[in-house]
């Protein structure tokens, strides 16, 4: 219904729950969306074996599959969002949606190693940008008071994926067939595609830019600051998560069997921190930043000195995936906030940024393992990135502070630029 666009009056009660309800299924639609990305992003991991012997090539080669998808999400986030910033965003939020579901069946069909990669980083072309803009219309439909609850609930989606989404598409995959896993994907799309055409409104007070206009993110120093904050940070968490199975049973004695269970903890952690995150960061982007920094860095910290306890291991296994997800809500907001007229690219970059961090995580504590520290080191080495990324706040706001003072009669109304005791 097109109130959704304009909030009615209270006074009318029954037209009020009417909007508030539309606009809550217009989030469960993008949150949908959500979902469905984080099962595709996340389940070729447990079915590398499957897909690596029907196309007759060795498991290490097959997972560059995944390499393949998290490249179309750095390169698709940015070129995407540039490219349509005349769109219409309900358009482009189904566009985005229908490209996604076109890459996920060319995987289901792709019938060679070739093919897969190709269809794996076409399936990731659509997730940085959908993200991005999914947070900004959730932003909008929600108001100024609760655009990062709103933005939370947008990404419980992916994070509902790690304990729902892949475990069910995973076990599917295993009893019929690894395609039988994107069959799923491709089902979740098709849904997402229906719902979003369904409860999506207009979007017609949404602002429409251009592609320079969107590029000019790229000279606004505090939209770095905060994607490296993100890709500090953020790796600290990847960094420990990569390695969380091998963790588990070599250090903290947990059975094989038992490590679902883990892996399903860490994922309820996600959810909480999503929810957590994003009423946080509504009091606050720049303090939800810190505390999260500063809580990743605890419970890393105390994960490498406990992780022989296999309880105390369990238990901050699901407090990382709490601390670490909260921060997502916070960074993507203020991205928002520092980008001014091009919010749309550096919404996306949000994405681009977290999949580095993926990366650049897992990289690292691989050559901490390497090196023969053991399976505690990626979490120390987690801590140090998570400080890396309180560090690089803090230049961010001495920068701010710097601006400010050469000109003090620019307006303050970013959270950011004011440094406000919050």
């Amino acid at each position: 219904m097109s109130a959704v666009s304009t909030p009615v009056s209270t006074a009318n009660p029954q037209g009020w729950r009417e909007w508030r309800g539309s606009r809550r299924n217009a989030v469960l639609a993008l949150a949908l969306g959500a979902f469905g990305i984080g099962t595709t992003e996340f389940v070729a991991m447990g079915l590398l074996p499957s897909i690596a012997d029907s196309l007759g090539t060795t498991e290490p080669t097959a997972g560059h599959v995944i390499s393949a998808y998290a490249l179309g999400v750095v390169v698709g986030a940015p070129l995407i969002a540039a490219l349509t910033a005349r769109m219409s965003r309900r358009t482009l939020l189904i566009a985005l949606m229908v490209a996604f579901t076109i890459g996920n069946a060319a995987t289901v069909l792709a019938q060679s190693y070739g093919m897969l990669m190709v269809a794996r980083f076409v399936a990731g072309l659509p997730h940085g940008a959908y993200f991005g803009v999914a947070a900004l219309v959730a932003a909008h439909l929600a108001g100024p008071d609760a655009r990062a609850k709103a933005v939370g609930q947008v990404m419980l989606g992916l994070s509902v994926a790690n304990v729902i989404g892949v475990p069910a598409a995973t076990w599917l995959g295993s009893a019929l067939g690894w395609r039988a896993a994107f069959v799923v994907v491709v089902v979740i799309g098709l849904l997402t595609i229906g719902a979003l055409s369904v409860f999506l409104p207009t979007l017609s007070g949404m602002k429409i830019t251009n592609p320079i206009t969107e590029l000019g993110a790229l000279t606004r120093p505090q939209v770095w600051f905060t994607l490296f904050i993100g890709i500090v940070g953020f790796g600290g968490m990847f960094a420990f998560y990569t390695y969380i199975s091998t963790t588990l049973t070599s250090v903290s004695g947990v059975s094989e069997s038992f490590i679902p269970i883990a892996l399903m903890l860490f994922g309820l952690g996600m959810v909480t921190g999503n929810i957590a995150g994003g009423a946080l960061a509504d009091r606050g982007v720049v303090r939800a930043i810190f505390i999260g920094l500063v809580a990743i860095t605890v419970v890393l910290i105390l994960f490498a000195l406990l992780a022989s306890n296999p309880w105390a291991a369990l238990v901050l296994t699901f407090l990382i995936g709490v601390s670490g997800t909260a921060l997502t809500p916070a960074l993507q907001i203020r991205l928002m906030d520092v980008a001014e007229d091009a919010q749309t690219l550096a919404a996306a970059l949000n994405h681009s940024a977290l999949n580095i961090a993926n990366a650049g995580g897992a990289w690292l504590g691989g050559l901490v393992i390497a090196a023969g520290y053991g399976y505690r080191a990626p979490s120390l080495l987690g801590a140090g990135l998570a400080v890396a990324g309180l560090l690089v706040l803090a230049l961010a706001l001495a920068y701010a502070r710097r601006v400010r003072a050469k000109a003090p009669a620019l307006p303050q109304t970013d959270e950011l630029v004011t440094v406000d005791a919050r």
